[in-house]
């Protein structure tokens, strides 16, 4: 897990929010999973990582791919959060969050 997911968990604990699965695969068969995913929700977090590093998320293929799943999601329902590590560090990504879920702080 990465640094950026990490702090997520740490933040929805904090905040005491629950129904949040880590890697949850929303669309068998397909291997495609979230980074964390309320089914009865039906909100999702992805924490994009190499942001600034042409990590695999900044590149075609990445991209690309990335572009797949979230069409997908958004097909079957989903709504899907997304935020740099930087967002999560600076509180953002849960005010954000809060906000989708009617759980304003």
């Amino acid at each position: 897990m990465s640094i950026g997911e990490e702090t997520f968990a740490l933040h929805l604990r904090a905040a005491g929010i629950d129904g949040f699965e880590r890697e949850y695969r929303f669309a068998p068969p397909r291997r495609w999973r979230m980074d964390f995913a309320d089914p009865a929700r039906m909100v999702a977090v992805e924490i994009e990582g190499g942001t600034w590093s042409a990590g695999r998320h900044t590149r075609g293929a990445g991209f690309a791919a990335d572009c797949e799943k979230y069409s997908a999601a958004a097909v079957l329902g989903w709504r899907v959060l997304r935020f740099t590590t930087d967002q999560v560090k600076s509180g953002m990504a849960l005010r954000m969050l809060q906000q989708a879920i009617g759980r304003a702080a």
